[in-house]
């Protein structure tokens, strides 16, 4: 499997930005559609975005589309999600996935997750 860390995570103000990176070792990184998912406190884990293997499809949730931007650097081993806009409700931790079969849109697709790093937007 592959190794995921995220890094990028902590507390900013409503309407500021973040940018969330992974880096990916241990296997070919070119082998795998990536995602990044949240989850809340009390909530399930939910989709948020995900890019395909050469990043040429990309996928969003309702609630982030136009806001935030996923992007991945093959040459880097790394996925990023670039989010502009943030809201309250936008607070979670925030997991990188990454799938070898399929693009990551549900938990049951992703073959391996990173240990999540905290976003917190204050109001």
């Amino acid at each position: 499997q592959v190794q995921l860390v995220e890094s990028g995570g902590g507390l900013v103000q409503a309407g500021g930005s973040l940018r969330l990176s992974c880096a990916a070792s241990g296997r070919p990184f070119v082998n795998y559609a990536m995602g990044w998912f949240r989850q809340a406190p009390g909530k399930e884990r939910e989709f948020v975005a995900a890019v395909t293997w050469l990043g040429r499809s990309t996928y969003y949730a309702d609630s982030v589309k136009g806001r935030f931007t996923i992007s991945r650097d093959n040459a880097k081993n790394t996925v990023y999600l670039q989010m502009n806009s943030l809201k309250p409700e936008d607070t979670a931790v925030y997991y990188c996935a990454a799938a070898e079969r399929g693009v990551p849109r549900r938990q049951y697709d992703v073959g391996s997750w990173g240990q999540g790093t905290q976003v917190t937007v204050s109001s």
